[in-house]
């Protein structure tokens, strides 16, 4: 199996750890090991994005693919804070809430471009 396929398949499962992370306290399920969760699915999802390699491609493409890996720098930030005794309670859903719209943008921006660039 290619590595960058396992890499894709364990940032599927690093993303949703983050996730279930932050579902957790909107459904009032209070559990002091959400915030390693997330920490530990923020982590691995920034080890796998700086790991997967993409290949050559538009210079557009190789920004989005680099705004991916800044989202995972977001969620890291976003885990931080969870740790940060200094940080308000809902300080760490700033930086997961930016993490996940760069995502968001990202991925389909690039998924419409290659589909736009096959044709």
């Amino acid at each position: 199996m290619n590595t960058n396929k396992i890499y894709s398949n364990l940032l599927a499962v690093a993303l949703l750890l983050i996730l279930t992370a932050a579902i957790l306290p909107i459904v009032k399920i209070h559990w002091e090991g959400t915030r390693y969760m997330l920490a530990a699915g923020a982590a691995t999802s920034l080890i796998l994005r700086l790991l997967i390699k993409h290949p050559k491609s538009t210079p557009r493409i190789a920004r989005l693919h680099r705004m991916e890996n800044v989202s995972a720098m977001c969620y890291c930030v976003s885990a931080f804070f969870l740790f940060y005794p200094g940080a308000g309670p809902s300080d760490w859903l700033g930086f997961l809430s930016a993490g996940a719209a760069l995502q968001l943008y990202a991925s389909f921006t690039i998924d419409y471009l290659e589909k736009r660039d096959k044709k």
